[in-house]
């Protein structure tokens, strides 16, 4: 037991060991392994190391019949050494924890990586441009937005994600509490028998136990009548354990007592308990292994003092406890490491993997692409400039042309971007968070997201019987009385009053009075079973014939009752003795009805007389009515009586003689009925596709006349129902293996497994799921109640728990818990499944399309036009504004019944079906064709100036306005086709059903309406900033290198069409400065020239003037708009400005310079950009001269070899 210091649950009792659990006569771990042994080797060990139960309560400072004596420091300091009646559940995860989970998907991480390159580039200012960075105005400025609003996308998916588990978690934690609140149980204190919270009690506590009690705690029987505990929730025995003082007195917490009455003295609670060291098992002691793994020891103390518990113990009890272990602990030690390591509960869910490949697909594709677009943009760059035209590289335009090449990369990511679904995190996220919500309603509390959308692709179902298909209430549905077989409850009238009282009076008295039937806690609800079920049931039958069985009670309180024969397993029955007024004993006698009929020599008749009952009468009854009732899976009970005189008084010791020569007052059929709703809900799963298989304890017979109700087996079919020992013999080889071969043969035909144990259940699951034989890999979902359905829930695809009757252990084991216990909302959980599936379908169908469209568009576009017509920034206002729209409105589809009339899809069927690639190319295709008119012949179609090879960043054109509306509007009409993944010909069927879904249509029309208006509209604005911009000129420096590198880059950037289109021009500007140069390196420049008197020369003063004044112009006043690039996003102003700036000698020769220097104007292929033409080639003229003043100038040297 050392290894248990490791776990920080028990350094406390550590440290207390030494000094003997301070004052009280043992220690936890002396206690603990006293727990863990059972029958005769307890006793043995109880009388040697305790001298018996008495010596053990004085060591604990208790008396076995007054209890503690309840003083609040005895108490806290027995809390303190032997801990709190408490299981610390798993600490939950932090906030932070969950943003880090949610981090971790593949989609969201090419994300970042695409977003992180975005923004570093749209902050990488190349070498050589201004220190103060003057970027392209516009698209360029905007450059980060990209970037920032990839990111945006991925918080808003992480955070969403992050916020959905913790809301659960606290959901799952408020359930818990609450069921916990409620919990409470009889302990004796100070000689009075109160009722306290379960985690009040304190190990030494006297805690009186009857049936139906789940115990709280650890203890050792003191004293007790017939006890019977059912300790299959811990140890898969379906058998009940009988439980005596003398012969086998350990009772363990999370056991249920289903016979008898007793009182035992607690030994250990909490952690410490049974239950408490299996929970800390399936993982409330994770953190402390965790912590032990980063500190990097390999030993895991939970886990193997676990080991050494199983090996401690020995014979059966070893075996009992031998299923948990295997299927918890030995098997998946291993693989519990690993998976703890990666932080992920199981294997991904169907969805999720599909999604992750495709997201990898996707990025893959996009990275493709995108490095495409950058090698050819590349390779034209060039060749253009160096194959073709022959320019060499200049190591002075280094910076430029890494300039060009940065810009290329962009166009890359900007095609990566728009292949990388942003919108598909958040369409799955919003898709799951929304079906968990609405799946609340439908009583499916969620606890892990993806267990939502696993269940739309379960293929089979295996469910427990009791309170999932059945309502877990005995409710008496026949009766045989006063020789009349009632199919229903008769009316009370129809019945003799005689027989009547005699029918009430023994079942209201011979039945514990601890059984109650108590009003429903909710309004319609049913009325609620407290006590034995079966009793319970015959209590039911009392209110059914409109009588009540309390006032009965109150007149012979429990203490009056003269002797009392509990139902045992040999007795069959039980029976009452109450002495009567007259001084003679009547006794009430009930049981199995084969059993009771057979001391029964008379039986009551119509009018309540008795008549004398013949064997042959008896096997008559047996065939008529017992044996139809059994067939029905009916549970059938013999309801008699007995009068006795008082005078002599019987010998009551003498059973055999006292139970026999009864008088039969009538036989009962019970049944635990069928939910109403159940029968259709498994017709609805059939129809689906799942097979339902029912999993049970009960009786082989009940089972299968169960399954024929619920409409699991239909008579002539060829299934299997069969009990666990012939299902074991089957799959087992000679050895006790398990053979999945073996396993293979008996699943697919199973449909009842009766008489089951929970290794079965865990078998049967784990059969299923490993099997190959299938094409698809079936997904299972699983209900259990049980502590010992744990490893079947953990191992199952989706694990169900029952949230009224499931134990703590098998919540924390499941992936949603049914808050009503009903089969009918697991067929709802299959719904929602499916919604989420196909919604998240849907998006694909919606969004890949989108990106198919627009990644082909840039690419073309980039390397026919060298800039794609969607800009990024429209592109990312398509994918993030409208796709995240869409994804709300495409994953708030409500489900609908027509999605239970398909068979599940399975674990291997591709998420983009063939309908659904055929509508992606179809609409593909269409959108394609529409946008490469647009862009190829749009002009002409609309008569408007062409967009196309257009400086890039130059403003934005009408015409390319026009393709990304269009592109939108297709965009948002897919939208409306995208409803449909099934190849339905309406795609407006239901539309209005989904009010999120029409204003997020109109919505988005809206905003996209909006979001063109302003380039046009707010041109003013733009010139307001100009002229203040130019007032403020003169205070800037000149900065005659960037001027430079400003203009080749714009001359360059056209790729030297105006050099060709104005080389006359140029050269003539070249002669007039070359003239200008030697003229002013004269002393007597003016002199010289006043002195000439030819026409000729008057205007080769005048031209030189014109351009001495416009030069000194020039570089008193550096215009920042020069940047070529910047004069590009402006050239209506620039026009305006150049012309004033040439002032010339007389006002006749401005009018025919001006006329002269536009005709010499070679005229533009390019309608939209001849005014620009004009303006730059004036701009080039006058400012160009400056700059090749100096021979040595890089723009020289390109002068001269054009």
């Amino acid at each position: 037991m050392g290894d248990m210091s490791n776990s920080g649950f028990y350094a406390k009792n550590q440290r207390n060991e030494d000094n003997h659990a301070a004052g009280f006569g043992c220690s936890v771990m002396e206690l603990r392994s006293l727990m863990e042994l059972r029958g005769t080797e307890a006793v043995v060990k109880l009388q040697e190391d305790y001298t018996g139960v008495e010596g053990l309560c004085k060591r604990l400072k208790t008396s076995p019949t007054e209890g503690l004596a309840g003083a609040q420091i005895d108490l806290d300091k027995r809390r303190e050494i032997y801990g709190k009646n408490l299981i610390p559940p798993k600490t939950p995860k932090t906030f932070l924890q969950l943003v880090w989970e949610a981090l971790q998907d593949v989609t969201l991480i090419i994300l970042e990586i695409a977003a992180l390159i975005s923004l570093g580039l749209s902050f990488y200012h190349p070498p050589g441009e201004r220190a103060g960075g003057v970027e392209d105005e516009g698209e360029a400025d905007a450059g980060w937005i990209e970037g920032a609003a990839i990111l945006l996308s991925v918080v808003c998916v992480v955070l969403v994600t992050a916020f959905n588990d913790w809301s659960k978690e606290k959901q799952f934690r408020g359930l818990q509490s609450r069921i916990e609140q409620e919990q409470k149980f009889q302990v004796v204190r100070g000689s009075q028998v109160i009722q306290l919270p379960v985690s009040d009690i304190v190990v030494g506590d006297i805690a009186q136990i009857k049936y139906g009690d789940l115990l709280p705690a650890d203890g050792v029987l003191i004293q007790g009548n017939d006890l019977k505990i059912d300790e299959s929730s811990l140890t898969g025995e379906s058998d009940h354990v009988k439980k005596c003082a003398d012969m086998d007195p350990m009772l363990l917490s999370g056991t249920h007592v289903m016979e008898g009455s007793g009182r035992m003295v607690v030994t250990a609670v909490g952690v410490n308990s049974q239950t408490g060291i299996i929970f800390t098992l399936l993982g409330a002691g994770t953190e402390e292994e965790e912590k032990k793994e980063k500190k990097g020891k390999m030993q895991d103390g939970n886990m193997e003092s676990n080991q050494i518990k199983v090996k401690k113990q020995d014979g059966a009890a070893a075996m009992e406890m031998q299923p948990l272990k295997s299927a918890e602990g030995g098997e998946s030690d291993e693989k519990e490491k690993k998976k703890r390591v990666h932080g992920s509960k199981k294997e991904k869910s169907v969805l999720q993997g599909k999604l992750t490949k495709l997201a990898v697909q996707i990025g893959k594709a996009g990275l493709l692409m995108s490095a495409i677009t950058v090698i050819i943009l590349v390779l034209y760059f060039a060749i253009d400039n160096f194959v073709l035209q022959k320019q060499p590289w200049l190591p002075e335009c280094t910076p430029i042309y890494v300039q060009y090449f940065v810009k290329f990369f962009i166009i890359g990511v900007t095609v990566l971007v728009v292949a990388v679904p942003e919108g598909l995190p958040l369409a799955v996220t919003i898709s799951l968070a929304y079906s968990v919500k609405k799946m609340m309603k439908d009583n499916n509390l969620v606890r892990h997201l993806d267990a939502c959308e696993t269940m739309g692709n379960a293929t089979a179902i295996c469910s427990d019987k009791t309170g999932t298909l059945t309502t877990n209430r005995m409710t008496a549905v026949q009766c045989y009385m006063g020789d009349v077989h009632y199919r229903e409850i008769p009316d009370p009238g129809a019945l003799s009053p005689k027989l009547l009282d005699l029918l009430v009076n023994s079942i209201s008295l011979n039945s514990a009075y601890t059984t109650k039937i108590l009003p429903p806690d909710k309004e319609g609800g049913l009325p609620k079973q407290v006590g034995n079920k079966t009793e319970c049931g015959l209590l039911g039958l009392v209110l059914d014939l409109k009588r009540d069985y309390q006032p009965i009670r109150n007149q012979i309180p429990e203490e009056k009752l003269y002797k009392v024969y509990t139902f045992n397993s040999s007795r069959k029955s039980m029976s009452t003795v109450i002495k009567l007024s007259d001084g003679n004993f009547r006794m009430y006698s009930k049981g199995a009805s084969e059993i009771v009929l057979k001391k029964c020599n008379h039986i009551l008749n119509e009018v309540g007389e008795a008549r004398v009952f013949r064997p042959r009468d008896k096997d008559e009854m047996v065939k008529k009515v017992i044996e139809p009732m059994a067939c029905e899976g009916l549970r059938t009970i013999c309801v008699a009586y007995r009068d006795f005189s008082g005078d002599p008084e019987p010998n009551w010791d003498d059973e055999t003689n006292i139970l026999n020569n009864l008088t039969a007052i009538c036989v009962v059929g019970i049944e635990d009925p069928v939910r109403p709703e159940v029968p259709d809900a498994i017709l609805k799963c059939q129809r689906a596709g799942i097979t339902v298989r029912m999993v049970t304890g009960d009786n082989i017979n009940t089972a299968r006349a169960i399954a024929i109700k619920c409409g699991i087996i239909h008579p002539g079919e060829d299934f299997l129902c069969i009990d666990g020992k012939e299902f074991n013999r089957r799959i087992r080889n000679e050895k006790g293996e398990v053979e999945q071969e073996r396993m293979d043969k008996v699943w697919p035909k199973l449909r009842v497994l009766a008489r089951s144990s929970p290794t079965d259940k865990h078998t049967l699951v784990k059969g299923i799921i490993d099997s190959t034989i299938a094409d698809q890999r079936q997904v299972v979902a699983v209900t259990g109640d049980g502590t010992n359905d744990g490893p079947a829930l953990k191992k199952a695809d989706v694990g169900f728990a029952m949230g009224i009757a499931g134990t703590d252990v098998a919540k924390e084991a499941s992936d949603i818990i049914l808050t009503d216990d009903n089969f009918s909302s697991i067929v709802k959980a299959v719904m929602w499944g499916r919604n989420v599936y196909d919604s998240i379908s849907k998006f694909l169908q919606f969004q890949l399309t989108v990106n198919v469209v627009a990644v082909i568009v840039a690419f073309t576009g980039a390397c026919i036009t060298q800039d794609s017509p969607l800009k990024a920034v429209q592109m990312l206002w398509v994918n993030l504004i409208m796709d995240t729209f869409a994804s709300l409105a495409l994953a708030t589809e409500p489900p609908t019944e027509s999605l239970l009339m398909r068979k599940p899809y399975g674990r291997n069927k591709p998420l983009i079906s063939s309908t659904m690639t055929k509508n992606i190319l179809g609409h593909g295709v269409f959108q394609l064709i529409i946008i490469f008119t647009l862009l190829f012949v749009g002009e002409k179609i609309f008569d408007i100036d062409s967009g196309r090879n257009a400086p890039l960043n130059s403003p934005p054109s009408e015409h390319y306005t026009i393709i990304f509306n269009t592109f939108v509007m297709m965009q948002l009409f897919n939208e409306i086709n995208a409803r449909k993944i099934h190849g339905e010909r309406n795609v407006f069927d239901g539309i209005f059903r989904n009010p999120i879904f029409c204003s997020i249509v109109f919505g988005t029309f809206a905003m996209q309406v909006i979001s063109t208006i302003p380039n046009s509209r707010l041109r003013f604005l733009r010139r307001a900033g100009q002229l203040t911009r130019k007032d403020e000129l003169p205070e800037e420096d000149a900065n005659e290198d960037n001027e430079e590198i400003d203009h080749a880059e714009r001359e360059l950037r056209r790729g030297q069409i105006l050099w060709f289109r104005g080389l006359n021009r140029i050269q003539t500007q070249i002669d007039v400065v070359n003239t200008f140069k030697s003229g002013t390196s004269f002393q007597g420049a003016g002199a010289l020239r006043r002195q000439s008197s030819t026409t000729s020369q008057t205007q080769d003063i005048r031209v030189v003037n014109a351009f001495r004044s416009s030069l000194y112009e020039g570089l008193e006043k550096p215009d920042p708009r020069s940047s070529i690039h910047n004069f590009m996003t402006h050239p209506e102003f620039r026009i305006e400005d150049s012309t004033p700036n040439i002032p010339l000698i007389d006002d006749t020769d401005d009018d025919s310079a001006r006329r002269r220097k536009y005709s010499s104007q070679p005229s533009s292929p390019n309608k939209n950009n001849n005014a620009i033409d004009s303006g730059i080639n004036l701009t080039i003229d006058t400012s160009k001269s400056a700059a090749s003043s100096s021979p040595a100038s890089p723009l020289h040297s390109l002068e001269t070899s054009l």
